[in-house]
């Protein structure tokens, strides 16, 4: 298909309405945003130079951990800014490229995540099943793979959604009801049939939720199974201890993205769609490097460390 004239002579713009249903909280939610963001960019970048510049940090769990920091920060620098702009301004629009764009790369963060969660419970496996080869069983080549890999997978279904999405018609000026241009508010406001991308939409999200939750469930099957095996109570409570952090993420994470695309929603949950939208935009990319710092003991030590103090960290 080839885009009409109508598209290309003229400027297509839309409007994200965000919360302007709500005049009133404009500036809390401003402010708790700002907030969110500032813990968001400060706990991630924070996680990444942390295990880069501390060789006690230098193994394949703390590997995938950098790289879901990164990811998160991506993913939270993409949404928030344009959410925190529209609170303050009258001028909520955004152009057609740039809202295309916005789509694209936080779809490919979201879809790398939900990978990247999936090896990072390929490696609690490993570890638990056999610490004294963890570091041969993943080497580093490996963890370079499985990371290439969840980076390409998050890419090639966002990229196939991209490719529909600027097929479809739009007028001159839309109104998206969103904070940001999530998918299904996005072809909302096209004035062609969207039956095919609603579709693939579905698809594409039901398969990456199906095979990521596939490998994780499967994963702590085994993980259970061993942890059952070990006789010291000590020990299996360490054992567990490793995986709780993880386990909080995926709930959080996981949650919040299969009761948004892969169960019908109502036609009137619109605002409850955009609360949902926020858990995995805003919220999780903040609570990630919590979850892992606060419940991590080597973690905590060294961020005493970085920061010169001797307060502890609870």
């Amino acid at each position: 298909m080839v885009p009409t004239e109508r598209n290309v002579s003229v400027q297509i713009i839309f409007a994200l309405l965000g919360f302007t249903d709500y005049p009133e909280l404009q500036i809390p939610l401003l402010l708790i945003f700002l907030f969110m963001y500032i813990i968001t960019v400060v706990g991630n970048l924070g996680m990444i130079v942390l295990i880069n510049t501390n060789t006690k940090f230098h193994s394949p769990m703390y590997f995938f951990l950098s790289h879901l920091s990164f990811v998160d920060f991506c993913y939270s620098t993409i949404i928030t800014p344009k959410l925190l702009e529209n609170l303050i301004q009258a001028d909520k629009t955004i152009l057609y490229f740039s809202c295309l764009l916005q789509y694209f790369l936080s779809c490919v963060a979201v879809v790398t995540e939900s990978y990247l969660l999936a090896v990072m419970a390929y490696d609690r496996f490993v570890a638990i099943r056999n610490p004294l080869l963890y570091t041969v069983a993943i080497s580093q080549r490996l963890c370079i793979l499985l990371v290439t890999g969840s980076y390409f997978l998050g890419t090639f279904s966002p990229l196939i959604l991209l490719c529909y999405a600027l097929q479809l018609n739009f007028s001159g000026f839309n109104i998206i009801n969103h904070f940001f241009c999530e998918y299904t508010a996005l072809i909302a406001v096209s004035s062609s049939d969207i039956h095919i991308s609603s579709l693939l939409l579905f698809c594409f999200a039901t398969f990456n939720e199906v095979s990521t939750l596939l490998m994780i469930l499967t994963s702590y099957a085994f993980i259970f199974v061993t942890v059952l095996k070990i006789k010291s109570t000590s020990g299996r409570r360490k054992a567990f201890s490793t995986c709780a952090s993880h386990l909080t993420a995926i709930t959080i994470f996981h949650g919040t993205i299969l009761s948004l695309y892969c169960v019908p929603n109502s036609k009137n949950s619109r605002q409850a769609v955009k609360v949902a939208s926020v858990f995995y935009t805003v919220v999780n990319p903040m609570l990630n490097p919590l979850i892992y710092s606060l419940r991590n003991k080597d973690v905590k030590e060294a961020v005493q460390k970085l920061v010169g103090t001797k307060v502890a960290l609870h």
